[in-house]
């Protein structure tokens, strides 16, 4: 009977430690994907910026109300 138990909960473990390294693996990708969506953004609110300045500054672009 011990041995059964103590067996049971060595498969456990195992089965969570595939499940910690698979989900360690989806967080690394994850934050990769934020990370070039960041570098994204980034660029379009410069692109932004500089497509306003050249239009001659006098038409900016608004921003949407808090209550949209």
């Amino acid at each position: 009977m011990n041995d059964d138990r103590i067996i049971e909960l060595e498969i456990k473990t195992a089965y969570q430690e595939d499940l910690l390294q698979a989900l360690n693996q989806i967080v690394g990708q994850q934050q990769q994907q934020i990370d070039r969506l960041e570098a994204t953004c980034g660029i379009l609110n410069e692109r932004i910026k500089s497509l306003s300045s050249e239009s001659g500054g006098g038409e900016s672009i608004e921003e949407v109300p808090p209550h949209y």
